[in-house]
């Protein structure tokens, strides 16, 4: 599953969590339960640096789709977009234009219901469930949604989600399956996470001490993450660190930013 953390058999709304839920915790939303707040707490006792991490995840996706709809772009496929809450894509890009138009694809059904139930009433937004590692069958599913015009330019977005996609699964087949569905102009954003032992000892810790599954994460090298963007064009500042992508603010950069264990690069398909 490419959920990090799969919910508990309750599925009540108190006692199943998921790792979407945990980051909505970290990001200061509304949309998560007590046991999500529960399992986002315990986990700072192994990691406490992750709620920073997610939160320059978000940041950067904020200046990624500003800088795209600034670029003429119109159109996104969010991949592994969790619950579309705090700042997500269709709220970021339909603020400069209400014509945006956005699909988000997530593979926990659960959290596919959640997020329809958030984007209910919204314009051009919709969520589907699908296994990003199967691009034609999430292709099939977001074209059935008809809110993307696919004879127009998208933005595909893999924005730290295939740091949990294995080599066994063939990434760089993954991102080339979305490649080559959309047309020339589309762009594409990949945010992945690098080598970070403070994180792997941190969730080893967390769980030695409570038991509850955590991701099986595959982190990859600078020049790894450009295997993704071969026979693209580079969109500057190329693959740099999260932080230091088209910072806005010294908010955006944060502390020591050049030794953000992630990545970003952005690249448009000629």
């Amino acid at each position: 599953m490419l959920e990090p953390l799969s919910g508990v058999p309750d599925t009540s709304k108190q006692g199943r969590y998921t790792m979407a839920g945990i980051r909505d915790c970290w990001l200061d939303g509304s949309h998560h339960t007590a046991a999500d707040q529960d399992v986002a707490e315990r986990i700072l006792v192994g990691a406490p640096h992750l709620p920073y991490s997610v939160r320059t995840y978000r940041m950067l996706l904020g200046r990624v789709v500003r800088h795209l709809v600034g670029a003429g772009v119109r159109q996104f496929l969010d991949l592994g977009s969790g619950l579309p809450t705090a700042g997500n894509v269709h709220e970021v890009a339909q603020d400069i234009d209400p014509e945006c138009r956005v699909v988000y694809v997530d593979v926990d059904p659960y959290i596919v219901t959640e997020g329809r139930d958030l984007l209910a009433g919204a314009d051009n937004a919709t969520i589907v469930v699908a296994d990003l590692r199967h691009p034609a069958e999430t292709l099939d599913a977001a074209r059935r949604t008809a809110v993307i015009d696919w004879a127009a330019p998208v933005a595909v977005l893999m924005i730290d989600i295939l740091h949990h996609v294995h080599d066994v699964d063939n990434p760089t087949d993954i991102v080339r399956g979305y490649l080559d569905a959309v047309c020339p102009g589309s762009h594409l954003v990949v945010a992945h996470a690098s080598d970070d032992e403070a994180l792997v000892v941190g969730l080893a810790l967390f769980h030695r001490f409570y038991h509850l599954p955590i991701p099986a994460l595959t982190f990859r090298t600078p020049d790894q993450i450009a295997e993704f963007f071969k026979g693209l064009d580079s969109v500057e500042p190329g693959i740099v660190p999260v932080p230091l992508w088209r910072a806005e603010s010294g908010d955006d950069l944060g502390t020591y930013p050049e030794k953000f264990p992630g990545f970003c690069g952005l690249a448009s398909k000629p």
